[in-house]
């Protein structure tokens, strides 16, 4: 059997993608990643990034409130049983992915928890094999497989992911955890500062922890966060380790000097930024797909999910380094859906 369209990936672009191709009748077959502990560990889990999230506050439709009821009626019983009560703040970020994967089932997609580790996109049908070795062929392919934060590799940051350590403060800084609280965002380049000054509006201070003498950031975007009286830079500094406890969550960072590593100070902070970059999900395409300097899949026409392989579309954070939303992800998904549908039409499969 020929697929008519199969979406790999399932965060936010791969659930919308899936309820729009299913409401088209195009009987999608979505590929949701294996829940194996290496994949989590990753940041790769099913349901994407925001499976490991905590509160989601600017998600549309999703003012804080009870959600309880509505998520006992709306989420297959076995599933719901598994999910933490409501906490009556916005949606979390595991209750908003339950909702989409229902949603995409209610309408009839299929989906298997697996992982696709490689394709072969030279002729049609596409051919997808899965870890078990098993090739899927399909006439078109809407890629959504995300983007993963990158840390530094610290156990102390695994220990407070969501309790404190974080990769984006557009997501997360206003939450009351980081309210008027000093923070603390590691990184030097562009994204480093955006950050900075965005979690400068909420916090009492941010530190600024780099390894150089000299920010790798853009001249305006430097000058700016060196100019802000909220932020401060702490040069020629690595960080050592994320303090904390059970009960609170990050209390601290300690951060050493690269130029005597002798010396070591320790931060009081509510919160931990990354912000040394993020690595597109792409390791299965193997080239396949062109693809930016920094990795993440192109769009080959404008406004529109094409990638450089025709009937191949791409939605969400792997063709996504600016705004890396999951609003943003779920309309590409949307885009997407609607692209490979016309797609499909015009080749003469409806």
């Amino acid at each position: 059997m020929t697929e008519k369209v199969v979406i790999i990936g399932s965060g936010p672009a791969g659930w919308t993608a899936a309820i729009y191709a299913a409401r088209a009748e195009l009987d999608p077959l979505l590929f949701e990643g294996d829940a194996s502990q290496e994949n989590w560990d990753i940041g790769r889990p099913p349901l994407g990034q925001l499976a490991i999230t905590t509160e989601v506050e600017n998600f549309p439709g999703f003012p804080a409130g009870d959600l309880n009821a509505y998520l006992d009626n709306a989420i297959d019983e076995k599933k719901r049983k598994y999910m933490a009560p409501h906490s009556g703040h916005g949606v979390s970020g595991p209750e908003l992915m339950e909702l989409m994967r229902q949603q995409a089932v209610n309408f009839k997609t299929r989906v298997r928890t697996e992982d696709i580790t490689s394709v072969d996109f030279s002729s049609r049908p596409f051919q997808l094999t899965t870890a078990g070795g098993e090739v899927v062929e399909t006439l078109s392919v809407i890629v959504a497989t995300g983007a993963r934060a990158n840390y530094l590799g610290l156990e102390s940051e695994n220990r407070f992911k969501n309790r404190g350590v974080s990769a984006c403060a557009v997501c997360d800084g206003a939450l009351p955890r980081f309210r008027d609280k000093p923070l603390v965002v590691v990184g030097g380049g562009d994204s480093a500062m955006e950050e900075a000054d965005y979690l400068a509006k909420f916090a009492s201070k941010v530190y600024i922890v780099h390894r150089r003498d000299e920010l790798r950031a853009s001249k305006i975007m430097a000058e700016r966060a060196i100019n802000n009286p909220k932020i401060e830079v702490k040069w020629s500094t690595t960080v050592d380790e994320i303090l904390g406890n059970d009960e609170e969550g990050v209390t601290g960072v300690r951060i050493r000097s690269t130029k005597d590593e002798s010396q070591t100070e320790v931060l009081e902070a509510s919160g931990y930024f990354a912000a040394i970059g993020h690595t597109p999900n792409t390791d299965f395409l193997n080239g396949q797909l062109e693809t930016s300097e920094k990795g993440y899949v192109c769009w080959t026409v404008p406004f529109r999910t094409n990638t450089s392989v025709e009937g191949v579309f791409a939605a969400g954070d792997v063709a996504d380094d600016n705004y890396r939303q999951a609003v943003t992800a779920a309309g590409s998904g949307c885009m997407a859906a609607l692209d490979a549908e016309r797609w499909l039409a015009a080749q003469g499969h409806h």
